[in-house]
């Protein structure tokens, strides 16, 4: 094996689901980053554990890749931190830190793949950006839609999924963690002419 192939075999992504801690939030359209992660976790066979960075860890290896998946013990709007301490922790460069997280201009269980680009108002990514010095990691972006009528977007990403919505979670979370996989194990091109 060769020093590089060797340097790939020991690379490990750091996978970061954004969401609210604690029961009240569990269902709510912003904690999707969380159910992926949580998906992930149980795909790698590991259990969260609190970290020194703030967030729970949990390590395994998805495809042949070594992964850090990470849930902020802080409020979504105050997810830099954490973020930032486990990319510390772990060496990760920014630019290769992957984001999962809500996103309200793509339909339901739409999957998107990018990297960098602007916060759209979404106040977790905007702390990441903050904490990481930079915009330039990766997203992996699940549709929740746009809110009905006039009703504000920051109480509809509060609110549970509809019955409707639940009834095909499951399957978009799945398809999700396939492209944070896919995105992981073979990189970002790769993983957009799959899943998009």
């Amino acid at each position: 094996m060769s020093t590089r192939d060797s340097e790939d075999a020991d690379r490990l992504a750091l996978i970061v689901g954004l969401g609210n801690p604690g029961p009240r939030y569990a269902g709510n359209r912003h904690n999707v980053g969380f159910l992926v992660t949580d998906e992930l976790a149980e795909r790698v066979g590991g259990k969260f554990k609190r970290h020194k960075s703030g967030a729970d860890i949990a390590e395994g290896r998805l495809d042949g890749t070594r992964v850090a998946l990470a849930k902020s013990r802080s409020l979504m709007n105050l997810s830099g931190g954490p973020v930032a301490g486990a990319a510390r922790f772990y060496k990760v460069a920014p630019e290769s830190v992957i984001v999962i997280h809500d996103e309200l201009d793509l339909a339901y269980g739409t999957v998107r793949l990018k990297r960098g680009g602007g916060e759209n108002g979404h106040n977790g990514l905007r702390s990441i950006s903050k904490s990481l010095g930079t915009r330039d990691y990766l997203r992996v972006r699940f549709g929740v839609d746009r809110p009905p009528g006039r009703m504000d977007p920051a109480d509809y990403v509060l609110r549970d999924f509809s019955r409707t919505e639940r009834s095909e979670l499951g399957f978009f979370v799945d398809r999700c963690a396939d492209a944070v996989s896919t995105l992981a194990a073979k990189g970002l091109e790769a993983a957009q002419n799959e899943f998009h």
